[in-house]
């Protein structure tokens, strides 16, 4: 057997504003090579396990430690961050948090200027690096105008220049288009399988990251490791569900057929999973569950008319964009990571002017209206929660808007606490929001807009960062404002939420509007994914496996029944 490399023994932390322990009497062993996904609910344990490894607890997040932790066979205090930095390379989820240089090439050679290497080694092992993780063609281009894929390779450049034994990826998809969601998978196992170094994954999205195999799945709950078991093991036992991670759905729709799920069948991934005693049980399954959709005519809310931006002149970002939303509609506007999604809501919100066309709000041109003036009708709740955070208390956070506004102290309480209640962040009221994960943040922003009743809510990303149970509390929540007659529009590389959610998806591609349908639809059409970086669900693998001619169908009746189901 490989060497340790990583040893928690007895392991509990405590973070200082905090009366219990974060991480509770840990014991893990990680050897040399191994692959190893850690999975987990928000706020059990995951990044502060993940901090632990790499020093920031506690250097930068001080608390009560009891039992040991060695790396690379020595103690985690006595190495101290400067020592594990030299062990330990960590890639975060928000690449932009981790740039220093002005070019890629200058972010990539930074541990290398602070050890003094001479130019001509530095060139040398920069290129190597940039050739490693594929970004050599970008070493003069500025990180922050680079896609979220490109940034993450300039990110794991910059961790391989440094010549580490131990890549630490603390959500590397949370921020990444489906497609470059799979490429950075796929960049992760090869540079590992080159390199022979121990690779620790910890993510959300446990359907994507099994892409690629891993050697064992560690899931942390409530502070406690619940299981640690190679993949086929974990995925045929009901411990994902104990813990309220999302498995795959392909596993999820088997077993509403009827079919076993065991560790003989393969059941990691779409493609190696055994169906040959489970298509004909699906196809029945598919066959007894044709219940047709209700469609709603929404009167029209608000209105795109051929609309086009360009943040600088001669370089347009849209171009001649038109789209319409219904009062009380749920849409989700998908694309590539750079095809205007974002630019999109910008211009709804007076962000920014359109250099052509219009925005109609109940009939009405709102191109003279200010920004305040459009806050009050409609809110926006950004990708990155630490750009909207300004107060150091959660409830005082979002309480915020309400104050500004002039509402009574009795009335701001009911009301934001009602709000905690839904977003999951009650018992957390009086916390400071440094305290939270990053998931926990974003449902902080996201309650600091829904408190204040929008007519409309734009949400950047609603879903990344966030665990099965509060993924389904908060889209339930916005599902409910939705019938309220308050229109949400998601933008979102999360396919399950557009099938899920989503009356409509609008696709951008190059600035231009490609699909405006039914998710279902937009998903089974090859050029439209392969247009804009989707990707085909592995229901729509499993329909196609199992011969069932009718793929965006079978995925529609699996929403129904599932929602069905889930809701008893």
């Amino acid at each position: 057997m490989n060497r340790a490399v990583i040893e928690f023994t007895n392991f509990s932390f405590q973070y200082r504003a905090q009366t219990e322990p974060t991480l509770q009497d840990i014991n893990l062993t990680i050897y040399e090579g191994e692959k190893v996904l850690i999975v987990g609910p928000s706020g059990s344990g995951k990044s502060t396990l993940a901090h632990a490894i790499n020093g920031l607890i506690p250097a930068t997040y001080p608390g009560e430690i009891s039992g040991t932790l060695r790396v690379m066979g020595q103690d985690q205090q006595e190495l101290g961050i400067a020592g594990l930095s030299e062990r330990v390379g960590t890639v975060l989820q928000d690449p932009d948090g981790q740039f220093v240089g002005l070019t890629v090439g200058e972010d990539i050679a930074f541990k290398l200027e602070n050890d003094a290497v001479s130019q001509s080694e530095m060139t040398g092992k920069v290129t190597e690096a940039a050739h490693a993780v594929d970004i050599y063609d970008f070493l003069g281009a500025s990180p922050q105008e680079l896609s979220g894929g490109q940034k993450q390779k300039t990110t794991l450049a910059g961790v391989l220049v440094g010549e580490v034994d131990i890549l630490l990826f603390d959500e590397p998809l949370a921020s990444l288009d489906p497609y470059t969601g799979t490429k950075t998978i796929e960049l992760i196992d090869r540079v590992q399988q080159q390199t022979g170094k121990t690779v620790i994954i910890i993510e959300h999205r446990l359907e994507d990251v099994l892409h690629r195999a891993v050697d064992r799945i560690i899931v942390i709950n409530e502070g406690r490791i619940a299981a640690d078991l190679p993949a086929a093991e974990l995925l045929s036992s009901g411990l994902l569900q104990e813990a309220g991670i999302r498995e795959p759905l392909y596993l999820t729709v088997l077993k509403y057929a009827g079919c076993p799920i065991t560790p003989d069948i393969k059941p990691e991934h779409i493609e190696t999973i055994v169906l040959e005693d489970a298509a004909g049980k699906l196809r029945d399954w598919y066959l007894a569950n044709d219940e047709q959709p209700e469609y709603l005519d929404c009167p029209p809310v608000l209105e795109l008319r051929d609309l086009s931006f360009g943040y600088e002149k001669n370089h347009p970002v849209l171009h001649g964009v038109s789209l319409k939303l219904g009062k009380g509609e749920m849409v989700s506007i998908a694309g590539k990571n750079g095809a205007g999604k974002s630019t999109v809501s910008k211009l709804i919100c007076g962000f920014y002017r359109p250099s052509s066309g219009s925005i109609l709000m109940n009939g009405r041109d709102i191109g003279s209206d200010s920004i305040k003036e459009r806050a009050s009708r409609i809110g926006f709740v950004m990708q990155n929660p630490n750009h909207m955070i300004s107060k150091t208390m959660i409830f005082d956070e979002v309480a915020l808007g309400l104050k500004v506004r002039g509402m009574a102290e009795s009335d701001i309480e009911k009301r934001v606490h009602e709000v905690l209640q839904v977003c999951g962040l009650y018992p957390f009221r009086n916390w400071p929001v440094s305290a939270l994960s990053y998931g926990q943040k974003k449902r902080v922003t996201i309650a600091s807009i829904l408190v204040l009743q929008p007519e409309i809510i734009i949400l950047d990303e609603p879903t990344a960062g966030q665990d099965y149970r509060h993924y389904n509390e908060m889209m339930e929540f916005l599902l409910g404002l939705s019938k309220q007659g308050i229109t949400v529009i998601m933008i979102t590389h999360d396919m399950h939420l557009m099938l899920e959610y989503a009356q409509r998806t609008i696709v951008l591609a190059d600035g231009r509007k490609i699909a405006d349908d039914r998710p279902e639809r937009v998903l089974s059409d090859k050029a439209i994914i392969h247009s804009a970086n989707l990707k085909e669900t592995s229901l729509y693998r499993l329909a196609e496996r199992a011969e069932i001619d009718q793929s965006s169908e079978f995925v529609r009746r699996f929403i129904a029944f599932d929602r069905e189901a889930r809701q008893g």
